[in-house]
């Protein structure tokens, strides 16, 4: 599969250094350059591109803040390429695939190639690979990631203006919100059965009126979502007396 690239870089120098580097790539084809995010939004409407080079500190609009406001509608899968390693956190936290930090030498740059070569590959078939991205996420909590695997994830907690993420070892705190971790949890294991609360439904290893026993846990379903929240957790696999 030849993938569409744009670079995003306000510095001639590094535009042609990206461009060479591209050329040199055999699964990779230039789509275009831009000096700054307002022109790249531009140059990529209405186009099929599958991956951005983007840099960070540029006049007008950081790479960051572009990424922020959505990237003009649907986002191609994001290298940053960047002076400033400080901004690491915020890049991955956006679900960049990698972060480079200049300069930028070509193997480096073909291990990021790789990484998004990678991530069409695994789409494009479904499969999924222990320890690959499709059975984790990383999530902020604090200043650093922390990593989430989806199948020690007990339950999600909403309080105030953040989540509480409780896994079968700890507890995480992130500055999120429920309707937020719920794109980022697969429907098929975690139900929402509470305004507050998202449980794993394979975890869950008794019901008691409307209350779920994870582990040492409890956790209420409210009336609203009662019905539903049944029906996906218990799947129709109640034995019943003849």
């Amino acid at each position: 599969m030849l993938l569409k690239a744009v670079i995003v870089d306000d510095e001639p120098v590094a535009r042609k250094v990206l461009r060479e580097y591209i050329e040199d790539i055999d699964y990779l084809e230039l789509a275009g350059m831009a000096e700054n995010p307002l022109k790249a939004d531009a140059l990529m409407a209405g186009k099929r591109i599958d991956v951005l080079f983007l840099d960070i500190n540029m006049p007008k609009l950081t790479g960051i803040e572009f990424l922020r406001a959505g990237g003009g509608g649907h986002r191609p899968l994001v290298v940053i390429t960047t002076a400033y390693a400080e901004y690491a956190l915020d890049g991955f936290e956006l679900d960049v695939v990698d972060y480079l930090v200049k300069p930028i030498s070509f193997d480096r740059f073909l291990k990021a190639c790789g990484k998004v070569r990678a991530r069409y590959a695994e789409a494009g078939t479904g499969v999924v690979e222990a320890g690959s991205a499709a059975d984790h996420f990383f999530v902020k909590c604090g200043d650093s990631l922390e990593k989430i695997v989806y199948k020690e994830l007990l339950y999600v907690e909403a309080m105030m203006n953040y989540i509480v993420l409780h896994t079968t070892g700890r507890k995480h705190i992130a500055y999120l919100t429920l309707k937020g971790i719920l794109t980022q949890l697969p429907a098929s294991h975690f139900v929402q059965v509470h305004k507050s609360f998202v449980v794993n439904r394979e975890m869950v290893s008794s019901i008691r009126g409307n209350m779920l026993q994870l582990g040492a846990a409890t956790v209420p379903v409210s009336q609203h979502y009662y019905e539903a929240a049944m029906r996906e957790i218990l799947r129709d696999r109640v034995v019943k007396r003849n």
